[in-house]
C-alpha cells in the first residue's frame, strides 16, 4: 500500500522537525518546507493528500497560499490544514477556507488525530 503524502510548510525549524517525526511515525510520506518558494516549486511535481500550512512565513503568508491552492484546478481537492500561534480559527476562516485549523502550541495527540481525520 502506498503511503499518503503530506506537505508541511512551517518556517520554525524545531516545529517542522517535530511535525515530520510525528507524521513519519503515523506512516505518512512527509515533505518539509521552510518557505513558500520551495513549497511551490515542489508542488508542481507532487500530488499530496494533505497540505499543512503555517500562517506567518518569511516570504509571504499561509492565507494567500491557502486561497491559491483552493482555487487551482490541480490542488482544489487537496485538504489544507492551517496552523498559527498568532491567528484564531475565525480569523483564518475569514481569510481562506482550510479544512481544519490547529492553534499553536498544539497538543501532539490532537494534532495527529486531526491530521488522520482530514487525510483518511
Amino acid at each position: 500500500m502506498m503511503k499518503k503524502k503530506i506537505m508541511v510548510l512551517e518556517d520554525d525549524h524545531d516545529i517542522r522537525e517535530i511535525i515530520g517525526l510525528l507524521l513519519d511515525e503515523e506512516n505518512y510520506e512527509v515533505k518539509l518546507y521552510p518557505d513558500i518558494r520551495s513549497f511551490r516549486k515542489d508542488l508542481l511535481f507532487t500530488s499530496p493528500n494533505l497540505m499543512i500550512l503555517d500562517v506567518r512565513l518569511p516570504d509571504g503568508n499561509g492565507h494567500d497560499l491557502c486561497r491559491e491552492v483552493k482555487n487551482d484546478q490541480r490542488t482544489l481537492d487537496v485538504p489544507v490544514l492551517m496552523m498559527s500561534a498568532h491567528c484564531s480559527a475565525t480569523e483564518v476562516n475569514r481569510k481562506c477556507h482550510p479544512d481544519d485549523f490547529i492553534p499553536k502550541p498544539f497538543n501532539i495527540d490532537d494534532f495527529v488525530a486531526r491530521v488522520n481525520a482530514v487525510v483518511n
